[in-house]
């Protein structure tokens, strides 16, 4: 494995080019959709097809970018169960050293593709209503809350999403397939303030 993992290392250079232009492939992509109706519909017609499994072309676009750090685990994991004596350990020694910094010098886009697929995965959440997916666009955090009634001690399940420039206030949706929101309101985070409260205040 080590050998031949070592003669395909220079095609790592092809995969450094990918990872280098995912953003703007990404941006291409959204600006595309929304600028040309035709654009759109051919994409949305190949995504239907039984070979796209159900995936938007956004996800089918992550697999690249993902696929050198499962290189580097699976070399990692087989090292540690290959024997000190092996002919093929000085190889996959060499190949772990070639994947690791192929891999090290996309770490920031593989966060970047990371955020990208979580921001999918809302999207679709949200319905596909909100202008989320966009490579400036972070998620900090998420999460369920409570509303409590103002009169009386009941309470209602609400769900939170904070990205870097805006905050989602959403109410949970009923659905066949998956978890789904409705946005309720959208805050924008600019001069935002965090107060700590109680029950009684």
């Amino acid at each position: 494995i080590g050998d031949i993992l070592q003669k395909l290392a220079p095609f790592l250079k092809m995969y450094a080019e990918y990872v280098k232009n995912f953003d703007n492939a990404m941006e291409q992509v959204k600006i595309w959709s929304e600028r040309s109706p035709q654009f759109l519909l051919i994409i949305q017609d190949i995504q239907k097809q039984e070979i796209c499994g159900s995936l938007t072309l956004q996800h089918h676009m992550l697999g690249p970018v993902q696929r050198i750090p499962r290189y580097e685990l699976l070399l990692k994991d087989y090292l540690k169960k290959l024997p000190q004596d092996s002919s093929d350990r000085q190889d996959a020694e060499k190949s772990l050293e070639l994947i690791s910094t192929a891999a090290t010098h996309s770490n920031l886009a593989i966060r970047k593709a990371e955020n990208m697929k979580k921001l999918l995965e809302i999207h679709e959440m949200l319905g596909e209503e909100e202008d989320i997916v966009n490579p400036s666009n972070e998620l900090i955090k998420e999460g369920q809350i409570l509303k409590l009634a103002a009169r009386n001690t009941s309470s209602q399940e609400r769900y939170l999403f904070l990205f870097n420039s805006m905050l989602l206030y959403c109410v949970p949706k009923f659905s066949l397939v998956g978890t789904k929101y409705t946005v309720r309101t959208k805050i924008g985070i600019s001069g935002m303030k965090v107060v700590e409260t109680h029950n009684g205040d």
